[in-house]
């Protein structure tokens, strides 16, 4: 099963994308999307297209996406917050499943220590999927964590929500 993890952001949005079969998972692909959009409006259009592009090239069963915490900058949590709310447009309009988890909650079944910083996430993404040499930007190892988390049978799945 393709899962896609997402980690959004106003112009840098981390996805990740790997198979879980049975209980492993294999790495696929992640990356970042950097929106080049200065324009707010023209940069949600082009977050929706290249989130399009991801579910249309790899036909995820279903999307994990990371929950907003609220952030001291008002006005960048509400720039996420709209980036967030067109990738869940996009998996919404695409009838793709959606999970969604805090960071805090990602960590804790990453790592298992719900504090755990950037690093810690990377070497246990890479640990589970047997990829010491990956390298990846934060926001991307963010994301692959999020798709190895939701890939377990621990969450809800709120079917084309």
């Amino acid at each position: 099963m393709t899962i896609l993890g997402i980690d959004p952001g106003s112009r840098r949005i981390g996805y990740g994308v790997v198979n879980m079969d049975g209980g492993s998972a294999r790495y696929v692909t992640a990356g970042l999307l950097r929106i080049a959009a200065t324009d707010d409006i023209a940069a949600l259009g082009e977050t929706k297209r290249e989130i399009d592009r991801i579910i249309t090239e790899h036909r995820p069963a279903f999307m994990v996406v990371e929950k907003l915490f609220f952030s001291k900058n008002q006005k960048t949590a509400m720039a996420v917050a709209q980036a967030r709310g067109v990738i869940l447009l996009a998996a919404k309009e695409s009838g793709l499943p959606i999970r969604e988890y805090t960071p805090n909650e990602v960590k804790m079944g990453i790592t298992g220590y719900g504090l755990a910083d950037k690093k810690s996430i990377l070497k246990m993404v890479r640990l589970i999927l047997g990829e010491p040499d990956l390298k990846v930007i934060d926001d991307a190892s963010d994301a692959l964590a999020l798709a190895i988390f939701g890939g377990g049978d621990r969450a809800t799945l709120h079917g084309g929500q």
